[in-house]
């Protein structure tokens, strides 16, 4: 944890030099995704640390890929999550890469060690909020405001009192379940889109009780997992699957969790026959 901590300090100092700069670079990645200079200069200095500080542990990051990766593996969430390396660091150097080149302050570095594919250690530093939330299996989940003020998931026991917030319509419709998200948001008290980041920590902060996004990859999840769990929320993917190897998340404060998943979870009955 104090390597990590040390690592978000070093990425904080990168994008927060970099943010609003006027001679920032953008371009557009194959999958049509922008990315930032910053983006790339964040995951190198964390890289860098890693590999510094652990030479033995293998590294993943959103800009320059898997090192541990098979070529079988590479494009394969599940080829990808059977081949995870003993130890890993999987890192999204700007989780919000949109907000960040727009001038929107909810972005965060994300900075997760997985041990045999299970995410152990999450620190999410958020420098334009002024905000880090940090967790590790075991050891509890915190907050820097107020010092290291410790996070509990909320109460609410009832979907018709829950607090939802969802991202991206386009991949609920691109996957079929958008009706489902739609019958969703018919259940609870309010729906919002926070986006990013920031809707998994609120989860863990109590503010809000439900999560769920899909079209993801590893790091986009792998740091939020132990900050969720260990605040005594749950973590999953949309259709009940552990860890942040399945393309989807689904973050609730536990005791909501199965009624959501009854709404959102791909039926088998709904699965096209090839």
């Amino acid at each position: 944890m104090r390597l990590a901590l040390t690592l978000a300090d070093a990425a904080d100092a990168i994008s927060t030099e970099r943010y609003r700069s006027a001679d920032l670079h953008v371009s557009l990645k194959p999958d049509r995704t922008h990315v930032t200079d910053a983006d790339q200069a964040v995951e190198r200095a964390i890289r860098a640390g890693v590999e510094s500080e652990r030479p033995g542990d293998s590294f993943y990051g959103e800009e320059y890929g898997d090192d541990a990766a098979g070529d079988d593996a590479a494009g394969d969430r599940t080829a990808r999550a059977h081949a995870a390396p003993r130890r890993q660091w999987i890192v999204d150097p700007i989780d919000g890469t949109a907000n960040f080149l727009r001038g929107v302050p909810v972005w965060a570095t994300l900075i997760s060690l997985v041990v045999d594919g299970v995410p152990v250690l999450g620190v999410v530093s958020a420098p334009a909020l002024g905000r880090r939330w940090w967790a590790s299996t075991g050891g509890g989940a915190f907050s820097s405001e107020h010092g290291a003020a410790p996070l509990r998931v909320s109460g609410v026991r009832d979907l018709a009192d829950a607090s939802l917030s969802y991202n991206g319509l386009e991949y609920w419709r691109e996957a079929g379940r958008l009706e489902q998200l739609l019958t969703l948001t018919d259940q609870v008290w309010r729906t919002r889109a926070y986006g990013e980041f920031w809707s998994y920590v609120l989860v863990a902060e109590g503010a809000l009780d439900v999560a769920g996004e899909l079209g993801l990859e590893p790091y986009d999840m792998a740091a939020l997992i132990p900050i969720v769990e260990e605040a005594g929320g749950t973590f999953t993917s949309t259709d009940g699957e552990p860890g942040p190897w399945h393309g989807s998340a689904l973050a609730t404060n536990g005791l909501l969790h199965d009624a959501v998943l009854a709404f959102v979870r791909l039926h088998p009955a709904s699965v096209p026959h090839p």
